[in-house]
């Protein structure tokens, strides 16, 4: 009878271990690192940059460069959180964004030149960047003039210079210009499927979640600033697709198959002529896709990231 009590202790023992486990799995799983990390601040050729900064710290840091009138506030949790699991996710207001002081520019290679001059100033020799939207054009732009500086590159909703219909996004910010904030996002994020505009009011409702130290609104100056710099990039440019083909490091393209603000054909594009690329377009879904499908962008992010 000792025997057999002694061999169910074990066994219990083992159970709870085992539920112990699962539950500090689970622990660090819903650990919330955007909701709580600080907004810091670095000064970088004398403007000072608002960042916020968390995560793995091991390995090359990832840094995400912001779309379209975006700040430290307008990404999703749901994507930062499943990077900083795996990495030290770097969030940057670009000059004159949210927080960080300046003018804002209103060319993107401008804007590369403070990115630049912004991880420079962190002390970092390599990184890994996800560049969503015009995010994406810095980037871009970024690995142009200063192709040491990056490791691997994730394209989100973005296209090349003088890319199809980029020079055209007055179109849709005129069709939802009438309508609420939320309904905005709405429209140019996702489409009109019921299904669609569900998942895109869940990741609204992710990205408004902090309300504690959230970062300032883009003011209308520097909206302004940023759209003479998205009409510029999409004008033609002969040498375009030629200086695509001279960024050689891997790159993952991601879209949703019916983008209105940067037309889908670009993500083709980008495959297209950068030389060591990857694409990715998920179903029913607009420019917002990697926030409509966040568990689907975060499996292919990290594997690509993490694999050599």
């Amino acid at each position: 009878m000792k025997r057999i009590n002694l061999i169910l202790s074990i066994v219990l023992s083992l159970i709870n271990f085992g539920d112990i486990q699962a539950q500090q799995k689970n622990k660090t799983v819903l650990i919330d690192y955007h909701q709580n990390a600080p907004t810091k601040f670095i000064e970088a050729g004398g403007t000072k940059y608002a960042y916020r900064s968390f995560g793995n710290n091991t390995g090359i840091p990832l840094l995400l460069l912001q779309h379209f009138t975006g700040t430290l506030d307008n990404w999703d949790p749901a994507i930062t959180n499943g990077l900083a699991r795996h990495f030290q996710v770097i969030l940057f207001d670009n000059k004159g964004i949210g927080a960080s002081q300046g003018q804002t520019p209103d060319n993107i290679e401008a804007m590369a030149q403070d990115a630049i001059s912004f991880i420079k100033a962190l002390g970092l020799k390599k990184v890994n960047i996800l560049g969503f939207s015009m995010g994406g054009f810095i980037a871009q732009q970024l690995i142009l003039d200063e192709p040491a500086l990056v490791n691997k590159l994730i394209l989100a909703g973005t296209g090349p210079k003088g890319g199809t219909g980029i020079a055209d996004i007055i179109t849709p910010l005129t069709a939802s210009s009438k309508l609420g904030d939320n309904d905005q996002k709405l429209f140019l994020f996702y489409t009109h499927t019921s299904a669609s505009r569900k998942m895109g009011q869940q990741a609204l409702n992710r990205i408004y979640k902090r309300k504690k130290n959230r970062d300032r609104e883009t003011t209308g100056p520097a909206i302004q600033a940023q759209l003479k710099s998205i009409l510029s990039w999409g004008q033609p440019d002969a040498e375009a697709l030629n200086n695509l083909k001279k960024i050689k490091l891997p790159v993952l393209v991601v879209n949703g198959s019916h983008d209105i603000v940067v037309p889908t054909i670009n993500s083709y594009v980008l495959f297209q002529n950068l030389v060591n690329a990857r694409l990715s377009l998920y179903p029913d879904s607009g420019h917002g896709s990697i926030f409509q499908f966040p568990e689907l962008f975060l499996n292919e992010a990290v594997s690509f990231l993490q694999n050599n």
